[in-house]
This record gives C-alpha cells, structure tokens and sequence, in this order.
C-alpha cells in the first residue's frame, strides 16, 4: 500500500513537469530457471477456503503469464491463492520471489506449511526466499495472500537457482537504498552539529538545507523493502518514518524557496510555509491517534497522508514552478541550477512511472533516489553559492570600512593640523618677518664691524624663509577655499607653470616634455591650481637625480579632464606610495611633507582625485582627474 501511495503521490508532484524518459530498471541474479507461469483463485469474504487441499480441488482458477501477472485486485475480493508447479528441482536449489504483493503471507509445499508472515500496516511489497529439495520435483507450491491494499498478487521476477546465490542476493537486495537514506541522515546530522559554528544570518538556510536532507533519508529508508523484509515486526516504525519525514520535507522545503527568493507576491510563500506546518503537525496527530487505535482509522488516516497531501504538494510545487519562472525571467543564476536538478528529479521520477504502469504495477521504482540525489546537490550547491556571496560582501564591507577609518583618521589628523594652522600660522608669521628685517640691517652693519660674516646671516635668513615657507603651506591647508573661482584654460596653466619650473629642471639636469591641448578646460583658482601642479612637477624633477626627463600630457575622458605627470627617476616602493600625503611623511632629506599634503588638500577642495602609481628603477606617475568644465 505503502507503494501505491508514493506512487499516487508521485504522480501529483510530477504532471506539471515535461517529460523526458529515461531508462530504468531493477536488477536481477543470474538464475537457472524462472517461473513463466502460475495460477491464480480470487476470493472473497464468503467462499474463503481454509486449507491448501481444497482450494486445490475448488475450482475458478485462472492462468496467469509471468509476462503479464496480475496484481490488481478485482472487486470484493480479498484475498488469493496462488499455486505454481515447480519444474526439476537439484541440489542446494531455492526459489526467490521478487515481489509478492499482500500484507499476510503463507507459502504450502507438499502440503506443509514453509513460509508465513503477516503485517498489520500497509506495507504489501514483499520479498520471498525459500529452500528447495529434489523431492520437491514435479510439486505444487501453493501460496495464500490476504490485503486490504489495492494490490494483490505474484510480480513477474520468480527464480529457481542456487541456494547460497540467491541467498546473497536476497540479503543485498534493497540495501543500496538503506546506505544512500543513511548516508543523507548522517550529512543532515553533521550539518547539525557544524550549524553551531554559523551566525545568525547564515544559520536559517543551512538549518532549512538541513531539514531538506534529513527528511529525505527517511523516505528513502522508510520506503526501501530491506528493513520490511529482515526485520518485519518494525514495519509500523519504518511506515511512521516515511509519514514524519514527508510531514517534515515539504515545509522545509518551502523555508528554503522562502529564504533564498523572499516570501513572493504578497507574502504567498510565507502563508503557505505556515499552512504547511500547520498540516504536518494535524498529520502527525492523525498519525498517532491512527497507531494507538490500531490502525482503526486506516481509510481516514489515508485521506490525510495521501490524498489531501498529494493536492498540497501539487499546490506548493506549482508555486515553485512559477517563482523558478519569474526567476528564470530575470535571469537569475540560483533559479538555473535549482531547475536542473528539480527537472532531473522529475524526469527520472516521470519515467519510472511509466514503466511502472506499463508493466501492470509490477515494476518497482529504483532510479527516483538518484534523481532525489541531484535535486539535493543543486540545492548544496545553491547553499555553497549563497554563502560564498555573503562572505564576498562581508570580504568587501570590511575592505570598504578599512577604507573609511583611514579616510576618517586621516581627516581627523587634517583637521587637527587645520585647527592649529589657522590659530598659530598668523601669530609665528610676523615675528619671522621682524627677525628677518632685523637680521638684514645687523648683516649691514657687521659687515664693515666685523668682515666674513656675511655667511652666517645668510644661513640664518635661508632658516627664517624656509620657517615662512612651512608657515605659508600651513595657512595654505588651513583655508584652501577658493577665494575666485574661474573658468581656467589648463594649458594658459601649464603654460605659466613651465616658465616658472624649466628653470629648475635645467639646474637639475632634466627636462620637460608637455602635450596639454588648449580645449581642456576646468573650473578652479589659477594661483591655488599652479601652486599644487608645481609641487607636483617639482618633486618629479628633484626624483631624477640629474638627467632624465618629465613628461607631461592631459586628456577628456568620461567628462574629465586627466593629467599625467610621469618621471623617469628612482621611482617609489609600495609602502611609500600608501603613505604619500600624510601630515611629515617625506623621503627627502630637509623635507617636511607638507607640500605635498597642501597638493592633495587643493585637488580635493578642487573636486578632483590624484593617484600615484610607481615602480622601482623605472620611475613615478601622478594621475590627477578634474571635473570638464561645460
């Protein structure tokens, strides 16, 4: 019965797929001989017969083919005998019956009884292995069947062979299923104990995944014939295996739809999760009060764990379908590979089906867990890609917040340095100016005094200039609000800057190379903007270390005016270039940094961005980006 329910169910969740056959099959030992045809009475409730002898003698019975056995009830009958005439028997042979379909089972040779088993849940997939003497030659094997399930009857696999053979291939027959439902019990629990090494954000999804493949064992175990056909007398924990796990798949699986694609147009996803574990924890009730009564309400129980289920799965998977739609639409990648699996998995399992009714309902369906195995892996995969992208956003926040304390740091020291700027530039400057005069007037006079110390004032002078000058940058970073602002013709610019600076590069021995077309223009303050390019150039100049050459050229791009000025010097390390404007950072000898801050503070009150890139022995690259003026 337990079959025949899957199979109703299965039926349900696959029509809305596209099918695409696939072969399938179930395999078999190599056997001597195979039962090509037997006999078969149907009973009812009134001319039930009692013993193997006179069902024999009754009559009514049917020839049945191996090729087309009969396993359908018809109607009012409940019960069957069966009886096969055995061909040659030699030594050490058995007889293995593949599938025998009935919940009570007695099995007659020579009039003896040499099999019997009864089940009182609805489980009526049998598998029969008996022993055979060669005095059973020639007789008949006469076998009883009893089931309230809608099957009843001998499948088409039967086969005589060698004892110990059969044997092996009795004991393996179904294990495949037990190890592959074991296995996806063993991840769901390691999952279980790996979920307390996630945080919050992550922990929804892999719980969700979780309870995806847990369940998913179950069915698998509590649908294989192995634990029914070794240790019977559990069928009823096997069978409420099977119902608990489905109970617990389907909401599960709604969770995870729900987290990885949001809870859909007007919370649909959401409301049917919760009907969902509404109905699994009615089911459950259902199940239990179904169990403690003996299986009493059996045809109602039926109606909760088959019927109506089988419309709710109908339901959820149409609305997966359609998400997987909307998603497909958008071009969404977790929406394509979360397609394939699930039309793997419906593929393999529409296929089956209709083998399964192709051969009368005797096929037993083997390949839907390897279908079930690649929808469980695209979810994996789906779950291993989620994570990935959540610890790339996690990778970038932390780069970007790394970013904004050393944008915040540095601004803060800006300020401080602001700060003390504008308060004690002014109240240094003019002391400076009074030392100056002073010094210039007693230069005069000890010049006639006392000769030959000329030197020593100019020293002192040279000092207090370049004390004016440190003054001046600081006023400079202080306030480098432009005062006027003006449409600037950057090669007029550059063209000023050039005469002030040649000088200095034939001193050093360099020389410039400039290519600025006049239709660049920006908006800015000339005396602030030559001030940062001369810095600029300047320290390209005095990083030649005699001859070599700065070149100097500018673009529009993207609606920015782009200046390049590149060196031929010494060229900087990776360390140096990350510290490059910090307040006293230099790697000249008298240098004090400033300058180059006060540049940096000017491009940026200029809106514009200046990068540096340098290589060792090659040279150093300044790339400054203003806004076109239109």
């Amino acid at each position: 019965m337990r079959l025949n329910v899957f199979i109703r169910i299965f039926l349900i969740i696959t029509s809305i797929f596209t099918i695409v056959p696939i072969p399938a099959g179930a395999s078999t030992a190599s056997a001597d001989s195979s039962i090509s045809s037997w006999q078969i009475k149907w009973e009812t409730k009134a001319d039930q017969l009692a013993a193997p002898d006179q069902a024999l003698k009754a009559a009514g019975w049917q020839d049945i083919q191996a090729s087309d056995p009969a396993v359908s009830k018809p109607e009012h009958a409940v019960s069957a005998w069966i009886r096969i005439k055995l061909p040659v028997i030699e030594k050490n042979q058995g007889m293995f019956f593949h599938s025998i379909y009935a919940q009570n089972i007695t099995i007659f040779l020579g009039g003896e009884e040499v099999y019997h088993s009864e089940r009182k849940h609805w489980f009526d997939l049998n598998r029969v292995l008996i022993p055979l003497e060669n005095h059973d030659s020639g007789q008949e094997l006469v076998m009883h069947l009893e089931s309230q399930t809608d099957r009843l009857g001998l499948g088409s696999e039967n086969h005589i062979s060698d004892y110990q053979d059969l044997m092996r291939l009795y004991a393996k027959f179904d294990l495949l299923d037990i190890i592959l439902g074991g296995a996806f019990v063993f991840v769901a629990f390691v999952m279980l104990v790996c979920s307390v090494f996630l945080d919050r954000n992550q922990l929804k999804s892999w719980l969700s995944l979780c309870f995806i493949i847990l369940p998913i064992g179950g069915l698998l175990i509590g649908y294989s014939p192995f634990l029914y056909t070794f240790y019977g007398k559990y069928g009823f924990v096997y069978q409420a295996m099977f119902d608990l796990s489905l109970y617990l798949f389907l909401p599960s699986l709604m969770m995870f739809f729900e987290l990885l694609f949001g809870s859909g147009y007007r919370g649909i996803v959401k409301h049917f999760r919760q009907f969902q574990i509404a109905y699994s924890i009615f089911g459950i009730i259902a199940m239990t009060v179904n169990w403690a009564s003996g299986y009493t309400f059996q045809h109602y129980y039926f109606f909760v764990s088959v019927t109506f289920i089988g419309v709710i799965m109908l339901a959820q998977f149409i609305l997966i379908l359609i998400i997987l739609v909307r998603q497909l639409w958008n071009r969404n990648i977790d929406s394509i590979i979360l397609s394939i699996g699930l039309a793997v998995f419906a593929s393999v399992s529409v296929a089956e089906l209709l083998k399964f009714y192709a051969s009368s309902k005797t096929y037993d369906l083997s390949w839907w867990k390897w279908g079930l195995v690649a929808f469980v892996l695209s979810l994996i995969v789906l779950l291993g890609r989620r994570f990935s992208y959540q610890h790339k956003l996690i990778m970038t926040y932390s780069r970007d917040l790394e970013i904004y304390n050393s944008e915040l740091q540095r601004s803060e020291k800006m300020e401080i340095i602001s700060q003390l700027a504008a308060s004690v530039a002014h109240e240094v400057r003019n002391p400076l100016q009074v030392t100056r005069g002073l010094l210039q007037l007693l230069e005069e006079r000890h010049k006639v005094v006392v000769p030959n110390t000329e030197n020593y004032y100019k020293l002192a002078i040279d000092e207090l200039d370049r004390a004016s000058t440190i003054i001046t940058d600081f006023l400079t970073f202080a306030k480098p609000q432009m005062e006027q602002v003006h449409e600037l013709n950057l090669a007029e610019e550059f063209k000023h800057v050039e005469g002030i600076i040649v000088p200095l590069a034939n001193l050093q021995g360099g020389h410039l190379e400039m290519s600025v077309p006049r239709s660049l223009r920006i908006m800015g303050n000339s005396s602030k903007l030559k001030q940062a390019l001369v810095n600029i150039i300047k320290n390209s100049i005095e990083a030649l270390e005699g001859s070599g050459v700065v070149k100097i050229w500018a673009y529009e791009e993207h609606e920015q005016v782009v200046i390049h000025i590149a060196d031929s010097g010494a060229g900087m390390d990776e360390r140096i270039l990350e510290r490059l404007g910090e307040p006293y950072f230099t790697n000249k000898n008298k240098g004090t940094g400033l300058g180059l801050m006060v540049t940096f503070r000017i491009i940026e009150v200029m809106q514009g961005t200046i990068k540096f890139k340098s290589q060792k022995g090659v040279g150093t690259e300044a790339m400054i980006r203003f806004p076109a003026a239109r």
